[in-house]
């Protein structure tokens, strides 16, 4: 009993990257325990699906099933390519051979470590690092590219600067990066013939862990032209990151986030995703504090110097509701239309905050900072 209790409290207080779960991050709040159970249940009898999808037919004969998943958008899944290799001198996180992360968040949801000095500074190595290679990969991003060739590029510059890309084997996660295109809402793996056509956006999700440390952001790019309608769900995606961060000083409840971001996306007739949810970050990829991105009451803690976690609202042009593609990864918005996020990692200072993961004086611009 004592067990079910602490995983219960875990569930609950921890934003969750893992499958059959809903994902990366999670919230229970609003997920149904049925869910999670469903799809563990179901996942060694559903067979390999998509492009890869085989089907037994005939004598022992192999044909290629179809696909009657009922997609939401213009995405679908991809081909994956082998994971990719990580050199022996790089430092590994404790999941990076089986999938399965040793080290926990215990406790209640207000239960939030105060990292030390000597933690806060390999915090900010890993989230500099972060920062760079998300740069890379924004300024790479251009029409007729792959996503799989973003995931080449972000697992290179990750190896170059001594790091491991966090997502790669977290709970099976295939690939070193997110790429999460248009109606993606996050988790979006990437493949080998997801191409990237005029138009779209796509948000890349980086993480880095470096020397035991994990530092993690994300934000939108721009395929070529993208339409006023497109633009607009982005800077107010932003706007509304903005707003929550702004308030984040020692002394304010974690809940009050959630309000922060609804007063701005809400009234301009946007929804943010109840899902998903932001994370406490450090030594372990995801921890407490849970960050909810819509207005609510839970105790989720009150900010205090030393405290490192994300604020990455996801905003959708439409319904808040989204569906899980059978890859158990992907999420996507279930009316098909466009989803937009933003991340940052965030210190609590004495006095305010610091995004860890700012940007830096040679780090692309967004497009209404260079108009």
């Amino acid at each position: 009993m004592r067990e079910f209790a602490r995983l219960v409290l875990t569930v609950v207080a921890a934003a969750i990257y893992a499958p059959g779960v809903a994902g990366f991050q999670f919230s229970t709040l609003g997920v149904s325990h049925t869910h999670a159970l469903r799809t563990q249940q179901t996942r060694s009898t559903v067979p390999i699906r998509g492009a890869a999808a085989l089907d037994m037919s005939g004598f022992g004969a192999f044909t290629k099933s179809k696909d009657n998943y009922k997609y939401t958008g213009t995405q679908r899944p991809s081909t994956t390519t082998p994971k990719r290799k990580v050199p022996q001198e790089i430092v590994k996180p404790d999941y990076w051979a089986d999938g399965k992360p040793k080290a926990k968040s215990l406790g209640m949801p207000w239960d939030i470590p105060v990292n030390s000095a000597a933690d806060i500074e390999g915090i900010r190595k890993a989230a500099r690092a972060a920062r760079e290679v998300l740069d890379i990969a924004t300024s790479s991003v251009r029409v007729g590219m792959t996503t799989e060739e973003l995931d080449d590029l972000v697992h290179t510059e990750t190896i170059k600067r001594g790091g491991y890309p966090s997502p790669l084997n977290y709970h099976g996660f295939p690939k070193s990066v997110c790429t999460s295109i248009n109606e993606v809402v996050c988790h979006g793996i990437p493949g080998t013939n997801i191409v990237m056509q005029d138009g779209d956006t796509v948000n890349i999700d980086v993480t880095v862990y470096l020397n035991g440390y994990h530092g993690d952001c994300s934000e939108m790019a721009c395929v070529g032209e993208v339409d006023e309608a497109g633009k607009k769900l982005i800077q107010t995606t932003y706007d509304s990151w903005q707003a929550a961060i702004a308030i984040c000083k020692p002394g304010v409840k974690y809940s009050q986030i959630g309000g922060a971001i609804e007063d701005v996306c809400i009234p301009l007739g946007y929804t943010s995703t109840r899902n998903f949810c932001g994370h406490g970050v450090g030594k372990i990829f995801h921890s407490n504090p849970t960050i909810l991105h819509y207005k609510n009451k839970q105790n989720n803690g009150i900010m205090a110097p030393g405290h490192v976690f994300t604020i990455e609202p996801m905003i959708n042009e439409g319904d808040v509701s989204n569906v899980m593609w059978r890859d158990d990864w992907t999420a996507t918005t279930k009316d098909g239309k466009r989803s937009a996020q933003f991340e940052h990692t965030l210190l609590i200072t004495e006095s305010g905050v610091e995004a860890l993961t700012g940007k830096t004086e040679t780090s692309p611009r967004y497009f209404w900072e260079t108009k």
